[in-house]
């Protein structure tokens, strides 16, 4: 299979296109806004961006719900906009990936309204029903009573939320059709046809949204793993420099199905967690500090991720990537509870791991996570990490210059923007800088399989580990901290915080404190 040449390079930068930058003053953010932006995320050192869905869509959950798959939402412009758009990144040296939804799509769309007809046409199996509108399966989330037709659809999330139908690997019902299945087919191939316009429009990609779930009755993945793979096969012949990153969450079986890369995530696996969250989030109470590896309480366990990570990255070692993210649209944010010093080391973790690294846009300034917002668009918990980003320390700021409501509430006055810290030589921001430009210049710090742990215990800090002839350590500790080491001639290329130091067998590093060492 073919990688593309730029993958192994990228640093991503994740915009939530409502919430970046509005160019018309609506109070939206839009695709001319992410435009105007592109030479600030190329100044960053980010060099491929993951726009969040942008497509025609009623926004029942923000846009994964969408109404047509060929046309940019008009909140967001148009398809010229997209055009320019793309055009304007590659003159800056930006990759763009799109966010493609294929398990489902909203119940406005043009498809599912002929689905529902009682009459069967060409779009009845589009999307999966029951025989009967009396028909309640077990394991499924159906509506009913809302059609003409004679059964009740699947639901993947919302109920505005139909489940397209790639078929069942096993089906148990008479209405449940098997993947060979003629109106199945027309389905992948439709979704083909999308990634298509949009390849040939100019993009350079997709994010796969739920690019597990397609196939139903499936529990190994064994019909979704085919489906992917034929789009591989699509990708590799027609636009072999085209990227697939998929949300999945185990990358053992992603990239066995054909992405190039998979999330690695705080769902389907608890190193995530250990690292930056929580193994078991508490959705209701959010107010209570977690105990992960990245806190200053220094009471991690380093070990929970490695024992978790270390096997999947073996196993796909040479033939795909795991992305790591400082979060994303779906999480709290990295900020909560963290001083801007510990999320100085969290970003520069991020940036210098052997996987892809994910900035969410305002990662990099700190934004805050902001608790209590009446729930927007679908949003709910997740609604306080979507907020407008803040430019600068004026009106909205930054974001928007219109007299009127913003497409959501902003944090007080004072907090992080990107102006006040780019005049900061220690700030956040300037500190993500570095260290996008140390991994940009460092073909051994980016994407690969050189990954090597040299100190890691339970229950116990610092976290040591070699990449090529890098070492780094890292003590999100309070406390300073040491470490048995070989001996060797390093010489220390950059330290956040704190500072750290090697000498008679030992590694010394004080607390909260990142080093990047190199062997000479």
């Amino acid at each position: 299979m073919n990688t593309p040449s730029w993958l192994k390079s990228a640093i991503f930068y994740e915009i939530y296109p409502q919430s970046f930058c509005d160019s018309n003053g609506d109070g939206i953010g839009d695709l001319n806004g992410i435009t105007q932006k592109l030479e600030y995320v190329r100044d960053l050192g980010c060099n491929a961006i993951w726009i969040n869905p942008c497509f025609e869509s009623p926004f029942m959950d923000a846009g994964y719900d969408i109404s047509d798959y060929y046309k940019i939402a008009p909140r967001y412009g148009t398809n010229e906009d997209a055009r320019r758009l793309f055009a304007r990144a590659h003159e800056l040296g930006i990759k763009v990936l799109l966010d493609l939804v294929p398990g489902h799509s909203s119940d406005r769309h043009a498809w599912f309204l002929k689905s529902r007809e009682a009459d069967r046409n060409e779009y009845s199996n589009r999307y999966i029903w029951t025989r009967d509108a009396f028909d309640y399966p077990e394991g499924f989330r159906v509506q009913s009573g809302l059609s003409d037709r004679n059964g009740n659809y699947i639901v993947n999330f919302f109920s505005s939320q139909p489940a397209l139908n790639y078929g069942f690997e096993r089906c148990d019902y008479d209405w449940q059709l098997p993947v060979t299945h003629p109106d199945c087919v027309a389905t992948v191939e439709e979704i083909k046809r999308i990634m298509r316009f949009w390849l040939d429009l100019g993009c350079d990609g997709f994010r796969v949204d739920m690019a597990y779930s397609l196939v139903k009755n499936d529990p190994d993945r064994t019909g979704t793993k085919r489906l992917w793979q034929g789009v591989r096969a699509m990708l590799d012949e027609e636009y072999p420099e085209a990227v697939i990153l998929s949300e999945w969450g185990c990358a053992e079986e992603a990239i066995d199905a054909g992405f190039h890369t998979d999330f690695y995530l705080h769902f389907n696996a608890c190193g995530y967690n250990a690292l930056f969250q929580t193994d078991s989030y508490d959705y209701v109470d959010r107010a209570q500090p977690t105990e992960c590896f990245f806190r200053k309480a220094g009471k991690g366990n380093v070990r929970v991720f490695l024992d978790e990570f270390m096997p999947k990255f073996r196993y796909i070692a040479g033939r795909g990537h795991m992305s790591l993210p400082t979060g994303n649209h779906d999480m709290i944010r990295y900020s909560h509870h963290r001083s801007q010093d510990e999320m100085k080391l969290v970003a520069a973790f991020v940036l210098l791991m052997p996987t892809i690294p994910f900035l969410y846009y305002g990662d990099e300034i700190g934004m805050r996570y902001l608790d209590g917002l009446v729930s927007k668009e679908g949003g709910y918990f997740r609604t306080g990490s979507r907020t407008p980003m803040q430019w600068t320390d004026g009106k909205h700021f930054g974001f928007s210059d219109t007299d009127g409501e913003l497409y959501l509430p902003q944090d007080e006055k004072g907090a992080p923007d990107v102006q006040t810290q780019l005049a900061d030589e220690n700030s956040l921001l300037n500190t993500v800088k570095r260290f996008t430009a140390l991994r940009a210049a460092n073909s051994e710090l980016q994407a690969g399989d050189n990954f090597e742990p040299v100190y890691a215990e339970d229950h116990a800090y610092p976290f040591a580990f070699r990449r090529g002839k890098f070492l780094i350590a890292v003590n999100p500790a309070k406390k300073s901290a040491e470490a048995p080491l070989a001996e060797g001639n390093y010489r220390k290329v950059i330290s956040v915080n704190g500072d750290a130091g090697i000498g008679a067998g030992k590694l010394h590093i004080d607390g909260v404190t990142l080093t990047v060492f190199e062997e000479v």
